[in-house]
């Protein structure tokens, strides 16, 4: 990807945020597109196809969750909401949407770029990791290919997102061994271990991540929650 400059969508209503980010983020190398409000987010979306989005929740025409919402029906591609919001529960909201990760603002830019980096180093490692790797692991019901990054249940795909494959990844390379949520903050998302990052994040990925392998309410889960530690998933019969 070194080839061809990657792509950002900034969707903010506030002018002043949307030209400070266009002109750090095209100093860093980016080609950056903006955004006005929701719809237009989406549309351009649908033209630009951009490698990553830096998504406002509080725009007029279709909030940030609802734009999120409605991407999340076609597409993958890594989401950043930005909120202003201070209740815990609506910034959450978010990611329980399928975002990525969230900011509040005001925010740093500093650590905006930052996060930024980590996010599509960490999609540029995924593209770039279909060599020699541990192939198809069997746990439970599942059926987990690692070289093509896709997960089966019953012979029927289960569509994950680039992030929620790597959570899936990182727990299955060491099953029945607890992974603290520092260790998935820094394995998956790529953040340093003295970074002020909120754990929940990884808490509400884990809790769709299970949502989408368990279909079944009867059936234990794969992926346990180990008390004042983090989450560890079953060995393998």
């Amino acid at each position: 990807m070194k080839d061809q400059q990657q792509k950002i969508l900034v969707a903010d209503d506030e002018a002043s945020i949307r030209r400070i980010l266009e002109t750090r983020l095209s100093m860093m190398g980016f080609v950056v597109i903006t955004a006005a409000d929701g719809e237009e987010a989406l549309q351009v979306f649908q033209h630009q196809e951009p490698d990553l989005i830096i998504l406002d929740v509080m725009m007029p025409k279709l909030n940030g969750y609802q734009v999120c919402q409605s991407l999340r029906q076609e597409s993958d591609v890594p989401i950043i909401m930005l909120t202003a919001l201070s209740d815990v529960a609506d910034r959450i909201t978010g990611l329980e949407m399928g975002a990525d990760d969230y900011m509040v603002k005001p925010f740093s830019p500093k650590e905006l770029e930052s996060r930024i980096r980590c996010i599509l180093r960490r999609i540029t490692k995924s593209h770039s990791s279909h060599h020699k790797s541990a192939g198809v692991i069997q746990v439970g019901h599942l059926e987990i290919d690692t070289n093509k990054r896709q997960v089966y249940k019953d012979k029927e795909r289960i569509q994950l997102t680039h992030l929620e494959f790597n959570l899936l990844e990182l727990l299955v390379s060491r099953p029945g061994e607890p992974i603290s949520r520092v260790e998935f903050l820094q394995k998956v998302w790529g953040y340093s271990p003295d970074g002020k990052i909120d754990t929940r994040v990884v808490d509400v990925h884990m809790s769709r991540l299970r949502n989408k392998l368990k279909e079944d309410t009867e059936e234990p889960d794969l992926i346990l929650s180990v008390r004042g530690v983090g989450y560890a998933i079953q060995r393998g019969d």
